[in-house]
Formats: structure tokens, C-alpha cells, sequence
């Protein structure tokens, strides 16, 4: 099993780029394969969790091919997709899952969806429950779960959804399935989610209404939709910059740029809570890519300082928190993070994982039902010294590898394949910006 040990002499610098954002690259797949003609994208994530989504499209008819790194998805309309032959395999991937439940649940075919361990592990009652009110109907693993299969509904019954926790996924999910479904199907959130899923739909040309009401923002699409191919160019994926974003803030002497990440609004809750800490985040070239908000960040090294982050910015940053966990440990003081129970039910138990493994590199923390709580060094270099469990967790394996670069023994981290899932060049980039990739095992 490959470890991931990475450390540095001195401080990062340089300019670099991160992969494609991962919920953008999916929903790009989705909706090509339902347009009618060839949706062209460049900048596609090309990490498992995305490639899972392009074999699940294959498997219902639609013709997908990377040409000279440029991706061709040749979409067989709304309402055209076919039965899959076999179970559609999602790897680790919880939103190819939920996505996928979600375009196929108004569709009249039969569909299994089967996952790794740590996939199978969660619960997907969150996106059942609404489908089944449109009609959908699975059978699932005990405790909802994977292997499920999903016999689609068609006509699917339109319905107004209120989201009970925030979650991009479920809202997208339903959506999803109002393409192909006669009426107006909307969803109700209280609190903003990430919004790729609205903008790329209108950019296809579904009809979609976005509404501030006092029950908070109902989005409606119309159903029996007709989508227009489009070229679209996916931004760096901030999730993925979060690491970079993170290392050079906390290595001293560092001064790196990282080029083209999106910086949606409903996503930039790191750069507000590192921001509010004393970071030294500076944006500069902001455009519009692909009716996505863009910019080159140029980040350098600064002090922090504890803070109790508002958990209203939960939504904007939730894949973020375990690498926070990792900066807030170099801070001047107690950062405080609640409000993030939804963290337990991601690829681990990211809360309790990154509590055992800072615990293990010497970062005082205090684990809490829906958070954490980390005693910051004030910039001094944590213990380090010991080998952490990955727990099959992408961010997990790459927030303790960006820790070991200001430790005063190395960290490892006990298994390197997570990563591909998402930032499949992830070493790479740090030995761009000076760090050393220790050898593995």
C-alpha cells in the first residue's frame, strides 16, 4: 500500500495549477449526455470520482471520448438514456451517486448502484426520500445504503422540496430529476448551497427560476426540458487549491500562486474563514469562465490567529474543514468549528479522523458532536512523528500530508491511493512549489 509523506527545507514558491473542479466536471458529463449534440469540455477533473461518472454515462448510451485532453460528450437528449446491462460502479464517489440517482429517477429504466467500502458506508436515505415522492422506488442496503437499485418513474410526479439540512447534492439531485419530469419541480433551502448545478443549467438551456422568499431560496426548473450542447472550460476546483492555499500560509517564507480557481461565492467560505485568521490571500485577473467567477490567488505566508468560525459558513466550505482543522493548528490560539455534523457522514468520520490524527502529531484538540475545537501553536512547527490512517478519505490523506510540511518529524500517511480520487497530481504540484515527496513503502 503507497504512503504519502511530503516535507520541505524551505519555503514554497511559485506559480501553479489545480485540477478541474470535481462538482463542476460531474455535472458537465451529466448534462452533455442529456443535451442533444456534442457538449465539448476542456478542463475536466480527471480523477476517479469523475471518470466513475463517465463509465455510468457510457453504460445509458452516451458517447463519451477524450480527444487530446479535450473531453466530447455526444448527449442523447432528456428522456434518452438506456437501461445499463450491468450495476454502475461509483467507486468512492457519493456525488456521481446521488447525481446519477437523481437524472435517472425520471427515467423508465432499472438501475444499481454499487461502491467501495468507504462508499457503501454512507447513507443516502437524504436523496431517496424525495425521489421516492416523485415516484422513484429503491431497495436499498440495511441503513440505506449501498448496493441499492432504483426503478425509475416515468412520468415522475413534480414536488416542492424543503431541503432539511443544506446539501448541494440532494438540491441537484432533485433537480436533476425535474428535467424529465412534466411541471415545475422546485426545491426549498434555507441556507445557500453551492450553485454550479443552477448555473450550468441554465447555461444548457433549461428553463430555471431562482426566488428569495421567507422560507428561504426556492429554485424550480421545468420538466421535459430541452438541452443545448454547449463548450465549456471547468475552473481549478478550490477544493483541490485549498491544500496549496493552506501549506503556504502555514510554511514560513512561502509565497506561491495558484492560477485559475473558481471562486464562486457559494464556495469561498475558506478564503473568508483564513482571511478573518490574518491569511494573506490576494486575488487578482477575476473573470468569468464558463459563467463561473475565476481568479489567480497569490497567498504568503502569514500569522494567524484563532477564531470562532461562523457555522452559517458551513455550506461555502464544507469540504475545507479538515484542512482548516490542519491550519487552525498553527494559529495564535483556540479556533473553534461548529455547526459541522454533517462531517461525520462524508467519505470517514472526518471529524473523529482528523481528531485522532492531529492528536497523534501533537495538536491539542477537543472533539465536539458537531465539531472541533484545535489549540493553535502560534506558528511553531507541531510534533509530527507519526504515521496517520487515511481511513479511505481523499482530504483526510492530502490535509495530513499538507501538515507535514511544518512538523519537526515527518508525517505519514498510511495510504496514498485516496488521492487520486480527486487531485490524481497532487505530489506533483508540492514538488513543484519545493517539497519532497518522501519514498514510499
Amino acid at each position: 500500500m503507497p504512503t504519502l509523506s511530503l516535507t520541505t527545507d524551505g519555503p514554497l514558491s511559485g506559480s501553479v495549477t489545480v485540477p478541474g473542479d470535481k462538482s463542476i466536471s460531474h455535472r458537465a458529463l451529466m448534462l452533455g449526455g442529456l443535451a442533444v449534440g456534442e457538449t465539448v469540455v476542456t478542463g475536466l477533473l480527471e480523477g476517479e470520482d469523475v471518470l466513475a461518472t463517465a463509465a455510468a454515462m457510457r453504460a445509458m448510451g452516451v458517447a463519451v471520448e477524450r480527444r487530446g485532453g479535450v473531453w466530447h460528450i455526444h448527449g442523447v437528449g432528456v428522456g434518452g438514456l438506456l437501461q445499463p446491462q450491468t450495476a454502475l460502479d461509483m467507486g468512492n464517489s457519493g456525488t456521481s451517486t446521488r447525481l446519477l440517482m437523481g437524472l435517472l429517477a425520471s427515467h423508465p429504466l432499472v438501475a444499481t448502484f454499487t461502491g467501495d467500502a468507504s462508499l457503501s458506508r454512507r447513507p443516502m436515505a437524504r436523496v431517496t426520500v424525495p425521489l421516492e415522492t416523485m415516484g422513484a422506488q429503491f431497495t436499498t442496503s440495511p441503513g440505506d445504503r449501498l448496493p441499492l437499485t432504483m426503478t425509475g418513474a416515468c412520468p415522475a410526479v413534480p414536488i416542492r422540496y424543503v431541503l432539511p439540512v443544506a446539501s448541494a447534492q440532494v438540491k441537484s439531485a432533485v433537480l436533476l430529476a425535474g428535467l424529465n419530469t412534466p411541471g415545475i419541480t422546485s426545491v426549498v433551502e434555507a441556507v445557500p448551497t453551492r450553485d454550479h448545478g443552477e448555473r450550468m443549467l441554465r447555461g444548457f438551456g433549461a428553463t430555471l427560476t431562482s426566488e428569495d422568499t421567507p422560507d428561504g431560496r426556492v429554485i424550480a426548473v421545468t420538466g421535459e426540458a430541452e438541452l443545448r450542447p454547449q463548450v465549456l472550460t471547468v475552473p481549478g476546483d478550490i477544493s483541490s487549491a485549498a491544500f496549496v492555499i493552506v501549506a503556504a500560509t502555514i510554511v514560513p517564507g512561502s509565497a506561491v500562486t495558484i492560477l485559475g480557481v473558481g471562486v464562486n461565492p457559494t464556495r469561498d467560505g475558506l478564503l473568508r474563514a483564513l482571511t478573518a485568521m490574518g491569511a494573506d490571500i490576494v486575488r487578482s485577473g477575476e473573470r468569468e469562465v464558463g459563467g463561473e467567477p475565476v481568479a489567480d490567488l497569490t497567498v504568503r505566508h502569514a500569522a494567524l490567529t484563532g477564531i470562532d468560525v461562523p457555522s452559517e459558513w458551513a455550506a461555502s466550505m464544507i469540504d475545507e474543514y479538515p484542512v482548516l482543522f490542519v491550519a487552525s493548528s498553527f494559529a495564535n490560539g483556540r479556533t473553534t468549528m461548529r455547526g459541522i455534523e454533517e462531517l461525520r457522514v462524508k467519505e470517514s468520520d472526518r471529524i473523529a479522523a482528523m481528531a485522532t490524527g492531529l492528536r497523534a502529531c501533537g495538536v491539542a484538540v477537543e472533539e465536539l458532536p458537531d465539531g472541533l475545537i484545535v489549540e493553535g501553536s502560534g506558528g511553531e512547527a507541531a510534533a509530527g512523528g507519526a504515521t496517520v490512517a487515511a481511513v479511505l478519505d481523499h482530504r483526510i490523506a492530502m490535509s495530513f500530508a499538507v501538515l507535514g510540511l511544518h512538523v519537526r518529524a515527518a508525517v505519514t500517511v498510511d495510504d496514498a491511493a485516496p488521492v487520486a480520487t480527486s487531485f490524481p497530481n497532487f505530489s506533483g504540484v508540492f514538488e513543484q512549489l519545493g517539497a519532497r515527496l518522501n519514498p514510499s513503502e
